[in-house]
């Protein structure tokens, strides 16, 4: 098990797996958008701040590649609204 985050486009998620479970961002890729409709922290893992890791990956990731998100999960529209500097990276309508 690795503690660095990773794409895993097989199941369209980002992920960090520990001992214990595996924190995730899934996703649904759309053109040039990733609507990200679940992130999960399994209750043994939460406190950590893995979701935030991932979610920073895939971010970074995004930003990397051209991609907008649109957020579908309650966790992805309250990073946006607590990290303004990525809100470039929200999709519009």
């Amino acid at each position: 098990m690795s503690s660095e985050v990773r794409h895993n486009v097989e199941q369209s998620r980002y992920e960090i797996e520990l001992e214990g479970g595996t924190a995730f961002s899934e996703y649904i890729r759309d053109g040039d958008r990733l609507i990200v409709v679940h992130t999960v922290t399994p209750p043994a893992l939460r406190g950590q701040g893995l979701a935030g890791r991932v979610v920073e990956a895939m971010l970074a990731d995004a930003r990397d590649k051209g991609l907008k998100i649109e957020p579908r999960c309650s966790y992805i529209t309250a990073y946006f609204e607590a990290h303004p500097e990525e809100r470039d990276l929200l999709a519009t309508s």
